[in-house]
């Protein structure tokens, strides 16, 4: 009779794991497509030059690091950073990723890609033309919406030679 009771225990058990397994959904297409999708919107932003909607892409503890400035950290700082840039009437900026992964739990993703920003020098007051490579961390919030954590940008234009 124990060994009865045992069998369908451990039966019960499996069955149930079974089940559980087939419940979780993949989502990874859905995901991969709001990344992108929260991308296309960033870029929106950007070209509204909607300081408040840039800054709203960003999780609360993210950092954003930019070349020959230190590390933006949290929302506020990351605010502070943009104003400036973002009051540039020269300022454009796009970027589109060549390639978004995200994890199997759904949790997490990133994207790789390039990016245009034309600005305003603050020293000479010409305007720049930049390019080069970008690639953020997201991570999913409760509401299932993607908040860049870490927000890394290279340039590919090498820096203006000083002269002695």
């Amino acid at each position: 009779m124990k060994l009865l009771a045992t069998l369908c225990a451990t039966a019960a058990i499996a069955l149930t794991m079974s089940a559980c397994h087939h419940i979780i959904a993949d989502t990874h297409d859905a995901d991969v497509k709001a990344i992108n999708d929260t991308e296309s919107q960033w870029n929106q932003d950007y070209a509204a030059k909607d300081l408040d909607k840039v800054v709203a892409h960003y999780a609360d503890d993210a950092v954003l690091i930019v070349p020959g400035a230190p590390p933006a950290t949290g929302k506020d700082t990351i605010r502070s950073e943009m104003k400036q840039m973002m009051n540039d009437p020269a300022m454009t900026l796009t970027f589109k990723a060549s390639r978004v992964e995200v994890a199997k739990s759904g949790a997490m993703g990133y994207t790789e890609g390039s990016y245009k920003l034309t600005v305003t020098d603050p020293t000479t007051h010409k305007v720049i033309n930049e390019h080069g490579s970008y690639a953020t961390t997201y991570r999913q919030q409760a509401d299932r919406t993607w908040k860049a954590v870490i927000d890394i940008v290279t340039s590919e234009v090498p820096p203006a030679s000083s002269s002695h």
